[in-house]
């Protein structure tokens, strides 16, 4: 999206924390960010949002697959170029769209 942006992160162990890894995620991007284009990244107010263990996860990833369609950036999201995921493959993305 190119005024926002979704990402969907795992924890893979128990002590595993979502928060501090969205956190750093901003300030090691801004950082990098600000020192290859200046200015600011990200803006004040932001929303995190934490997966309850009853909530699917593929649920979430298929609306964050979908949103490029649904704001007009591409008619097939396989012509969308930031689609990706470490969990899960391509196809099983476009799948859970369809």
């Amino acid at each position: 999206m190119p005024d926002h942006f979704h990402g969907l992160f795992e924890g893979t162990a128990l002590t595993s924390n979502g928060l501090k890894c969205a956190a750093m995620f901003r300030q090691r991007t801004g950082r990098a960010h600000r020192a290859a284009c200046g200015g600011r990244l990200w803006q004040e107010g932001f929303f995190d949002r934490v997966l309850r263990d009853e909530e699917s996860t593929i649920d979430v990833a298929r609306y964050i697959v979908a949103n490029p369609i649904r704001a007009g950036l591409c008619t097939n999201i396989r012509d969308y170029p930031f689609l990706g995921s470490t969990k899960y493959s391509i196809e099983e993305l476009i799948g859970s769209v369809v």
